[in-house]
């Protein structure tokens, strides 16, 4: 039989009800279990009206029990994985957010998309005659998600955005914690203002996926901390967001213009081939970067000539990276080699004037 004693030494058994001195002080009951409290009433008798009596003052003893057996019937276990992965913190990969768009009912968006150029004329002409050749019809449907997906912006409100986000923040900081969703870190991350949403216009939430794609991949992880890198450099600086929706907006033109026909229908995938054709883009333009020592004043001109190589040649850039990311694998490469890129701190990019292809609206022929 469990016993307890009161503040006078005198023994207790379970099943006795406490009863109040003269003075109407609360017996402090230390060390006794929640379960023990839940399973004799011992609680009720502390916290509730006796007799009409009311205490007027009320031990931290008695408020810490009575806020841990209200906690007893509020806390509910987590049960299956969905639970866990709407945790706030946790890394979203990926293909868990490409699932999502897979899900989601998107049909308002994908009126809005226009799967390739129109050409007229001379364009269509030469096109048939010498363009690249068109995409197999069983990867359409592949490729009209991708547009489709270019057609949504971010939603602060919903939790895989949010998640989104957090984990592209994390992946280039280090940071082991979550941040806000609007604020000026993000203008250290390389977006123009304290709402990434605004800098996100002809490329959509295409563009944060990529960036996801960047920074979850194993292979790219690396490649990403040193253009992020090279962006912060106290001369060369960019905003590197910024500069990564441009390129997904490039992506985007070269697929709807077949420049990606051809190694969609070699490797019979669409997504993976515009992912990696992004990153083969973003890895060159911070080559010609760092070595032509370029600065945001040269932004304007070194994006239109890599939309033009990119566009030329496809096949091209999506090699160089392959040798790149092999050669980074084993330790033989490295984007920036010796060059110190981190040096005084880079000043937001708030007061910039950045002219990208994000600003341009999509071109007929």
């Amino acid at each position: 039989m469990n016993e307890f004693r009161d503040r006078q030494g005198k023994r207790m058994s379970a099943g006795y009800s406490p009863s109040y001195d003269n003075d109407k002080s609360v017996l402090a009951f230390r060390g006794i279990p929640i379960s023990e409290l839940k399973n004799h009433g011992i609680l009720q008798a502390l916290t509730t009206e006796a007799n009409e009596w009311e205490p007027h003052v009320v031990s931290t003893e008695v408020v810490r029990a009575q806020e841990e057996w209200e906690a007893v019937d509020t806390i509910q276990p987590e049960t299956g994985s969905q639970a866990n992965s709407e945790q706030p913190g946790q890394l979203i990969s990926f293909s868990e957010a490409l699932q999502y768009f897979q899900t989601v009912d998107l049909s308002s968006f994908k009126k809005r998309i226009q799967p390739t150029i129109r050409r007229t004329g001379l364009a269509a002409l030469r096109h048939y005659l010498f363009g690249p050749p068109k995409l197999h019809q069983g990867l359409r449907e592949e490729r009209d998600l991708v547009l489709t997906i270019a057609q949504c912006g971010l939603d602060s409100q919903d939790p895989v955005h949010g998640r989104v986000l957090q984990t592209i923040y994390k992946k280039l900081t280090g940071s082991k914690f979550d941040c806000a969703l609007h604020g000026d870190h993000w203008e250290d991350l390389g977006f123009q203002g304290a709402n990434p949403a605004t800098d996100l216009r002809g490329a959509g939430f295409l563009a944060l996926l990529h960036l996801l794609y960047l920074v979850m991949d194993s292979k790219t992880l690396l490649m990403a901390q040193e253009i992020f890198r090279l962006s912060r450099h106290h001369i060369q600086q960019f905003p590197f967001c910024l500069m990564s929706v441009n390129i997904t907006h490039i992506a985007i033109q070269a697929l709807r213009e077949e420049c990606l026909s051809r190694e969609c229908n070699r490797q019979q995938k669409v997504i993976p081939v515009v992912n990696s054709f992004y990153a083969a883009t973003f890895l060159h333009l911070a080559h010609v970067w760092r070595t032509q020592r370029k600065t945001i004043s040269d932004s304007s001109f070194v994006l239109k000539d890599l939309e033009v190589l990119a566009k030329k040649s496809p096949r091209r850039l999506l090699k160089t990276l392959e040798l790149y990311l092999a050669r980074v694998s084993k330790g033989q490469a490295s984007l920036l080699g010796a060059q110190k890129c981190c040096g005084p701190e880079a000043p937001p990019f708030k007061d910039l004037t950045f002219t990208g292809k994000s600003d341009l609206q999509p071109h007929s022929s």
